[in-house]
């Protein structure tokens, strides 16, 4: 009799329930996909052998905090750069002078600087074209009239427009700062062609655009030494500036959005607290009438 039993006990516990056969199938499809696609993450964000790209290191952006802005006196002395130095070869065409007004200069100022620009309107009475001093309304001008004439001066090398040349490349201010003081001779073997120029942190380490931040290329207004770092950290938060004007408005409008809700979350959970817990626990009890005997 006990043999029967040990018998039968075993062929119970050595059956296979066929009902979990779909759940382990599909537990095991998933098992599989989900080491697939960690397996090809890892091999996307590896470091390749062939990559001679430096990626930036982060920096701490006064604008890129929480409760951050702009340094408006670094944005400033950023334009002073731009217009010394960067403006002989890349433009700003969707930049205009009224933009710096409130920003980085006064009224006056600003409309200084238009001034010192010779700018092409027209057509007059007669139907030509002349020059004119520049005006609030104007865009910075570009360097070339047109795109043919850019890359003729500069061996075949467009040099980009900057109006928003930091969220148009991947690492942003970083990159901006690295690659203008990542310039350096290259290392034992690796050749360039004549005209280019070798910088870790551009794309394929050669670069078209030589080394344009030198210590004390300028004098700045307010007595900053002008070191290469300051430089180029003032000529990127100028930069992110023209790119993102609006980003200390959007960041006071979402302070003051973050505490309206704040304000409108207790004031919810009051009501539902104490407003409407007599609702939440009521009972509805049904009674029957009673019928006459």
């Amino acid at each position: 009799m006990a043999a029967a039993v040990g018998r039968i006990s075993a062929s119970r516990l050595l059956k296979t329930n066929s009902s979990l056969a779909p759940f382990q199938l599909w537990t095991s499809i998933g098992v599989v996909a989900g080491g697939a696609g960690a397996l090809f993450l890892a091999l996307e964000t590896s470091v390749k052998a062939t990559d001679i790209e430096l990626h930036p290191p982060k920096l701490p952006w006064d604008h890129k905090k929480i409760l951050g802005g702009y340094d408006h006196r670094s944005v400033r002395r950023g334009w002073e750069v731009y217009k010394n130095v960067c403006a002989a070869c890349h433009s700003m065409r969707y930049l205009c002078y009224r933009d710096l007004v409130g920003a980085t200069h006064t009224e006056a100022e600003a409309k200084a600087e238009a001034e010192e620009q010779m700018i092409e309107d027209g057509p007059n009475d007669v139907g030509e074209m002349f020059k004119r001093p520049g005006k609030l309304s104007d865009h910075v001008p570009s360097p070339y009239p047109n795109e043919e004439a850019a890359r003729a001066a500069n061996g075949g090398a467009y040099p980009p427009d900057l109006s928003y040349i930091i969220p148009a490349r991947h690492g942003g201010e970083d990159y901006v700062f690295h690659l203008l003081t990542g310039y350096h001779e290259p290392p034992a073997g690796v050749a360039l062609r004549e005209g280019l120029h070798y910088n870790p942190y551009f794309v394929g380490g050669a670069i078209g655009m030589a080394q344009a931040l030198y210590s004390e290329i300028i004098e700045y207004e307010d007595g900053t030494p002008a070191t290469q770092s300051q430089l180029a950290k003032d000529v990127t938060n100028f930069l992110a500036w023209a790119a993102f004007p609006e980003l200390e408005e959007r960041k006071q409008v979402g302070i003051k959005s973050i505490a309206l809700l704040s304000i409108l979350l207790f004031a919810t959970l009051y009501l539902k607290r104490f407003r409407f817990s007599v609702m939440k626990t009521r009972k509805i009890q049904y009674n029957p009438p009673k019928k006459d005997v």
